[in-house]
């Protein structure tokens, strides 16, 4: 099996460093040219100038951030892939993009999967992200090997446009936590508690998450390297709350969340992670 990689941020990246560790990568791509230069120099593989160089490939990986990166990267591979290629969405975007990117790939007889995924950077580096994935079951089969180089679960969600669909209420909770676990330790932090205390006792008990977890110690240093940038949670929230619109849930955490993080992006922590969210909640 050949398979392309394309969007080597912060995810994509390692990802491609698990598929070539299982000796399936031949090409990787990205909009930066030179990050592509950089990864497949490393690794021994080709570094892709255009679709065409993914041609040959049995299955492309999509790590990408918009919607519209999604369909221009298909709209291409839709080109040059042969009949009976896979396409792998791991991108977040609308439901309705995956259903388009599905029909544009289908007129060539070239499968998709809406595969979006959940554990953030450190997910991709440990190789144990959760994949929740839209489309056929046989189609998943056949790129199971792929997927599981980088994954700790794989879960068939059901037809196009599902995984998109579940990571829309993986964010809500996700939101709904960031907002919580902020506003508690900001709270902590102003009735003077010792935070090497206050953690391990709340994560011993109900409260305990994993963001809490992974970033609660680092937020009350003040250290915001992304995991999450806020930016990109801002975008993904916009995804979810015209799904909730159309859902006709009431819908209080995204709208709380959507106003907290355009702010923080005013106040230029569009790259920061989303545990700068603590700086709001102090007032």
């Amino acid at each position: 099996m050949k398979v392309g990689l394309i969007g080597l941020g912060a995810m994509g990246a390692p990802m491609a460093r698990y598929v070539h560790a299982k000796g399936l990568l031949t090409a990787v791509g990205n909009r930066t040219q030179s990050k592509a230069d950089a990864l497949a120099a490393e690794l021994g593989v080709r570094a892709a100038r255009s679709a065409a160089n993914f041609a040959d490939c049995d299955v492309v990986v999509l790590c990408v951030s918009l919607d519209a990166d999604v369909l221009e990267n298909v709209a291409a591979l839709a080109d040059v892939l042969k009949p009976g290629a896979i396409v792998v969405d791991h991108s977040t975007v609308a439901v309705e993009t995956a259903r388009r990117a599905a029909a544009m790939l289908a007129v060539h007889n070239i499968a998709f999967l809406d595969a979006p995924v959940s554990g953030g950077a450190e997910g991709a580096r440990n190789g144990k992200l959760s994949v929740m994935v839209g489309g056929d079951a046989e189609v998943l089969a056949r790129a199971t090997p792929v997927i599981d180089s980088y994954a700790a679960r794989i879960t068939h969600m059901g037809a196009t446009g599902a995984g998109q669909a579940t990571k829309a209420v993986n964010q809500v909770l996700v939101a709904g936590i960031n907002e919580a676990v902020c506003e508690g330790l900001a709270l902590g932090e102003k009735l003077g508690l010792d935070p090497d205390r206050l953690l391990p006792t709340l994560l011993a008990g109900a409260a305990s998450n994993w963001f809490l977890d992974k970033r609660g110690a680092t937020m009350l240093r003040d250290e915001f390297a992304p995991g999450f940038k806020c930016v990109h949670m801002l975008k993904d929230l916009r995804i979810v709350q015209a799904i909730a619109r159309d859902s006709g849930v009431r819908a209080t955490t995204i709208e709380q969340a959507l106003a907290d993080y355009a702010e923080l992006i005013e106040r230029g922590h569009g790259e920061a992670d989303t545990s700068a969210l603590i700086t709001l909640k102090r007032g």
